[in-house]
């Protein structure tokens, strides 16, 4: 049974181009294009298709905002999203909204008909920067929510740790008493769930 493809693409010369590559393949089934969101809305429940290559920058409604629209009615329907946008906010708000793969446009044919057959089969297919991205915005995260954990003073000693200064010169650099440290490092310790200076940095900093 051939996998069910619609596209949501503003751009004539981009949707017809994806309608023809969709069509070369024996294993797709091309059901509909749509030139805007508002469309797709009232027409993608009744097609269940299986797949749907998204633009975000559509006339009126965006991509993003009509898979938040429709996800709900189409719950057996993947979202592809087929963009040139690949900044961070873009592809964390299109796979917030239910996308489970994301391309750039400038993604070779070849790869395109791969990846719509990956996401059929329940892989999430992105482009390889997009990927890249997104582990760089999970470490960010991992990061920040460390520095969440330790108070700002414990950040500061720490900070000052890494940077290889002894306990009497960070006692000196945050003109605060010796002992005064060490209870800041001991607090360090535990909240990080290590036992020494060099396992505090190397997780604190995601070390090897």
């Amino acid at each position: 049974m051939p996998i069910k493809v619609a596209i949501v693409e503003d751009l004539a010369e981009v949707r017809d181009g994806l309608a023809e590559l969709v069509a070369s393949d024996r294993e797709l089934l091309l059901v509909e294009c749509f030139e805007n969101a508002e469309t797709a809305i009232q027409k993608l429940p009744v097609l269940h298709a299986d797949i749907v290559l998204m633009d975000i920058n559509l006339p009126g409604m965006s991509g993003i905002e009509c898979i938040r629209s429709i996800k709900e009615k189409c719950p057996l329907t993947q979202f592809m999203m087929f963009t040139v946008y690949e900044n961070d906010e873009k592809v964390v708000q299109a796979l917030q909204a239910g996308a489970t793969g994301y391309l750039l446009k400038r993604t070779e044919a070849p790869r395109i008909l791969e990846s719509i057959k990956e996401l059929n089969q329940g892989g999430s297919p992105m482009s390889s920067n997009i990927a890249r991205k997104l582990l760089n915005i999970f470490f960010d995260k991992k990061k920040a929510n460390k520095k969440e954990i330790l108070s700002e003073r414990e950040n500061m000693v720490l900070q000052l740790l890494a940077d290889g200064l002894l306990y009497k010169e960070i006692a000196d650099r945050l003109n605060i008493a010796h002992g005064t440290v060490r209870q800041h490092i001991h607090n360090i310790y535990e909240k990080l769930h290590v036992t020494n200076r060099t396992e505090a940095v190397n997780k604190y900093f995601e070390r090897d």
